[in-house]
């Protein structure tokens, strides 16, 4: 079960990378899944999504990003759980503080995850911004 939940964490993050939303996206959760985001330079009293408001974010995220990516740099499994490292890349549509459209931004994400039945249950992440 290690691999596959890996699997399923890999392709998530692809599909993220890739500009994924609705449907597609939704199925890598369960229907009561709940990601927690901890305080961070963007957001810094973190925040908690349902399974809406996640979707709702990734069509925002197209219209704020032009492209995306993650760098995997450690990834581990313990039965239905994953802790994956990334370095979280991000080029900019549209301007953000004192950033201007097509400026990149980059962020050390650490993300830890539950699965029940192959389906994401619970995300955490702890993201760090570069300045």
């Amino acid at each position: 079960m290690n691999n596959e939940n890996l699997d399923c964490i890999r392709a998530y993050l692809a599909d993220l990378a890739a500009g994924t939303t609705g449907e597609r996206l939704a199925a890598y959760f369960t229907a009561d899944v709940v990601q927690i985001e901890y305080p961070n330079r963007l957001n810094p009293n973190g925040g908690r999504s349902d399974l809406a408001t996640l979707l709702s974010r990734a069509e925002q995220g197209q219209r704020v990003l032009r492209q995306q990516s993650y760098q995997v740099t450690s990834e581990m499994a313990q039965g239905d759980r994953v802790a994956v490292e990334a370095l979280w890349t991000g080029v900019l549509a549209v301007p953000l503080g004192s950033l201007a459209p097509g400026a990149e931004m980059k962020a050390h994400f650490a993300m830890f995850f539950e699965l029940e039945h192959g389906k994401i249950r619970v995300q955490r992440n702890y993201d760090c911004f570069q300045p």
